[in-house]
């Protein structure tokens, strides 16, 4: 079945189609164009967002491939898997849209439910159909997930970073500003004169001062300083949802991590360390994940802490730069600080 395209812009307003629309553009794993649409999603249907991000882009989270190319899909407002359909995964995934799955439409306040010729029946036998493509039965009895998250490398296909054009979509889609993309390649390109035989040290003093200059904020890559195959420390905070912390110095982190920046298995990164000195609402405990590999679910013994928006945002991600997915970070106990009450503040 062919649908009419439409060229999507970061701020559009557009309305989830009727369930039954929907389901008609699907085959019977419940795809189209190999990408699942979700028993997560339908309860979004006939309601208007707008469009925060457009993937024409994201990250090989499954294979680490770096960039791939994804088309006609948008990412709207910040609507996140709840794991509901698929064993209770907490890993809240930001959900990507088909094109062919909206229709723009003249601005109305966001998440209202509009009229439609979607019966509640229709989306219920929809429910069904799709949640039972959400999982399998291996033969040994565990259970396998299938979604947008596990199957990414199926309707996604590779895009190499030097290919200028998905920056310059980048800017047109109004993913990004001009500026943020310009500093991001102009820092990226210094960060990578590093890799050569000679100017190590010129290029690391360089990348220092234009990332001050570009970015306002100190360099946030480092190395841990626990020794190889030493334990990592651990500390245990007890926060529930609501409070407020702060991140820890780049520096204390870095203590608390060995040469891989990992804590008990929990890596650390540029994209994280970025918010190093901010304050922020925890959000979530999360205990457990679909490994988006294997499909299987992880639990965690040590809970990962999700802060309010502190999402990965693509700047120093080596190959993927720029991606829109805003990937959730998480944090261990001992990377942050409990604070008394007050306003959050991001430094960056």
């Amino acid at each position: 079945m062919e649908f009419k395209r439409w060229e999507p812009r970061v701020g559009d307003w557009v309305e989830v189609k009727p369930a039954a629309e929907i389901l008609e553009t699907l085959d019977a794993r419940g795809e189209m164009e190999r990408m699942p649409f979700m028993p997560e999603m339908l309860v979004h249907a006939g309601k208007r967002f707008q469009i925060s991000a457009v993937a024409h882009k994201t990250c090989d989270t499954v294979n680490k491939t770096g960039g791939r190319a994804v088309k006609d899909a948008v990412h709207l407002a910040d609507l996140r898997c709840d794991g509901s359909a698929h064993g209770g995964c907490r890993a809240a995934c930001l959900l990507f849209w088909k094109t062919a799955w909206l229709q723009p439409v003249s601005g109305q306040h966001e998440g209202t439910r509009l009229p439609s010729n979607a019966t509640d029946r229709t989306a219920q036998e929809g429910v069904g159909a799709l949640t039972s493509n959400a999982s399998s039965k291996r033969a040994d009895g565990a259970i396998l997930y299938r979604c947008q998250a596990t199957t990414l490398p199926e309707w996604s296909t590779p895009l190499h970073w030097w290919d200028a054009r998905q920056y310059r979509r980048d800017v047109r889609s109004g993913n990004v500003t001009a500026r943020r993309a310009f500093t991001t390649l102009i820092l990226a390109s210094i960060f990578n004169i590093r890799r050569l035989p000679r100017g190590y040290r010129f290029a690391c003093w360089l990348y220092e001062r234009a990332h001050l200059w570009l970015r306002g904020f100190p360099d946030p890559h480092g190395t841990g300083k626990i020794p190889q195959g030493r334990q990592t420390p651990d500390a245990r905070l007890d926060l529930t949802i609501g409070e407020l912390v702060e991140i820890k110095s780049r520096d204390e982190i870095f203590e608390t991590v060995n040469f891989h920046n990992r804590n008990r298995g929990l890596q650390i990164d540029e994209e994280m360390t970025r918010y190093c000195g901010g304050r922020f609402r925890v959000v979530s405990r999360v205990t457990r994940i679909i490994n988006e590999r294997t499909g299987e679910m992880m639990h965690f013994n040590n809970p990962c802490i999700v802060l309010d928006n502190v999402n990965c945002l693509g700047e120093y991600s080596a190959r993927r730069l720029l991606c829109p997915r805003r990937i959730t970070a998480y944090w261990r106990e001992i990377w942050l600080k409990r604070v008394e009450d007050g306003p959050a503040a991001d430094p960056g």
